[in-house]
């Protein structure tokens, strides 16, 4: 393996002609040999010198050793090539995640949130009497607008692929629309027979809901 540019060494380009490598070799020698130049001469700097003149000024040496610098270029290129795709593949992934928590989590978390906080004003209006039709009308009307809203929400939900890295999210995000429709017709039951075991199932229903839209949340967060 190759690991020193004995071209840089001796300050020529790799396609020089052996003449032009011998011409930097000794140009090179004088300007750092002490008893020639002794401001500038460095013993180091002369013994990498003399090593890549032995290869570079060998032709066959040095077309073995430019086998070995062009695998290498190849081996850098192909690595640097394998960064970009994943650097690239990386940034598609970021930004399809941002456009999915832009374009879907977001909006389904705030209608979510329409449909699940009015529930308790809602509730609260009917008990004062279950039997009274506008109380009951104004509780259907809330019903519809939450079925419209939820209808909504599972049209963006499903405008996108969920990204993979977010699976779990998208998962809470679905159970949770699930529970909302669930709940949503548990309380319609209750407006056609009063039995008030479909108002309590339907507030249950609604409250796991809210709960699995805050631990989507949570992971958002993360």
């Amino acid at each position: 393996m190759v690991t020193s540019n004995y071209y840089k060494t001796l300050d020529v380009n790799p396609t020089a002609t052996q003449g032009e490598i011998r011409q930097a070799y000794r140009r090179l020698v004088k300007l750092f040999h002490p008893d020639t130049n002794t401001e500038v001469a460095n013993h180091e700097r002369i013994i990498s010198i003399n090593e890549a003149y032995e290869v570079l000024g060998d032709p066959q040496r040095r077309k073995s050793y430019d086998r070995q610098l062009n695998q290498n270029y190849q081996r850098y290129r192909n690595i640097s090539q394998d960064y970009q795709k994943h650097h690239k593949r990386r940034q598609n992934v970021d930004e399809d995640l941002q456009k999915w928590i832009n374009n879907v989590y977001k909006p389904v978390n705030k209608i979510i949130i329409q449909i699940l906080k009015p529930l308790k004003s809602e509730i609260d209006d009917l008990a004062a009497d279950p039997f009274d039709d506008e109380l009951l009308e104004s509780f259907q009307d809330y019903l519809e607008t939450s079925r419209n809203l939820l209808k909504k929400a599972h049209n963006l939900f499903n405008s996108q692929p969920n990204p993979s890295n977010f699976a779990g999210v998208a998962a809470h995000l679905y159970y949770c629309l699930n529970q909302v429709s669930d709940g949503i017709e548990d309380l319609e039951l209750f407006t056609l027979n009063y039995d008030d075991s479909y108002l309590h199932t339907g507030q249950e229903l609604f409250r796991i809901a809210d709960r699995l839209r805050q631990e989507a949340q949570a992971a958002i967060k993360q």
